[in-house]
């Protein structure tokens, strides 16, 4: 079964409008731990716009499941996490002040930054995964960097599932293909949905992780974060 990694961004984002404790987000991934999610995700960005820093510090002897931590490799989001010591460091090209992310790594342009820190993770024991568009070639140069994972960037996918599913899914399934050939673990994320998301599961093979935030947080104000949970973890069975 693909696991679930629930990204608690977006409970920051509502406590950091008005400020202060509420909700509260360490309380949030213990929630989602107990009801069912196998992983916790959160991506602190330069500005702490949504998840802070020491939130990072404070979740982590909370997570009984698995930690992933998405970021740029700056040296202050690489300081952390050798701090706290997640079991996985998803890397992303985000720029400072994108709203969210919108596009994989160039992996061809930036081998060797990619994997001098990859290295210097995974010598602090930490799995690594790189956010990456379908293309083959980027796919095969990430293989070349050592990383454990991809993560396969699925906007574009969840753009185009509505209008015509087989066509949306086509490229992952060459890139999924050709990633597991090469020896690399499959993950995934951005924008997947209680509507995409099975579609996508029973067509990818070798897929270990979704990480879902967005679409699982707005579900959850009207289906309950239990409830919620539990209809997601349905699509990946």
């Amino acid at each position: 079964m693909t696991k679930l990694s629930v990204n608690i961004n977006k409970i920051a984002t509502i406590r950091n409008a008005r400020g202060g404790t509420i909700p509260n987000v360490t309380q949030a991934a213990i929630n989602c731990q107990k009801f069912g999610a196998q992983g916790i995700t959160v991506h602190p960005r330069p500005d702490e716009r949504h998840i802070r820093y020491q939130d990072v510090r404070e979740i982590r002897p909370f997570i009984s499941t698995e930690l992933n931590i998405e970021g740029y490799p700056s040296q202050r989001f690489l300081d952390l996490v050798r701090e706290v010591k997640p079991h996985q460091v998803t890397l992303v090209p985000d720029s400072h002040d994108v709203i969210t992310s919108n596009q994989g790594w160039n992996v061809i342009k930036y081998e060797k930054f990619l994997y001098d820190v990859i290295r210097d993770l995974q010598l602090n024991g930490i799995r690594t995964s790189l956010f990456i568009e379908t293309d083959l070639e980027q796919i095969e140069r990430a293989a070349a960097t050592g990383t454990n994972r991809i993560e396969l960037y699925t906007e574009p996918y969840a753009t185009k599932y509505p209008d015509d599913p087989a066509n949306a899914i086509a490229s992952y399934i060459k890139a999924a293909g050709r990633a597991v050939e090469l020896g690399l673990q499959l993950n995934a994320g951005h924008d997947l949905s209680l509507e995409n998301l099975r579609y996508f599961n029973q067509h990818i093979p070798g897929l270990q992780e979704v990480s879902i935030g967005h679409a699982l947080i707005s579900d959850a104000l009207y289906y309950g974060l239990e409830k919620t949970i539990q209809l997601y973890l349905e699509q990946l069975t």
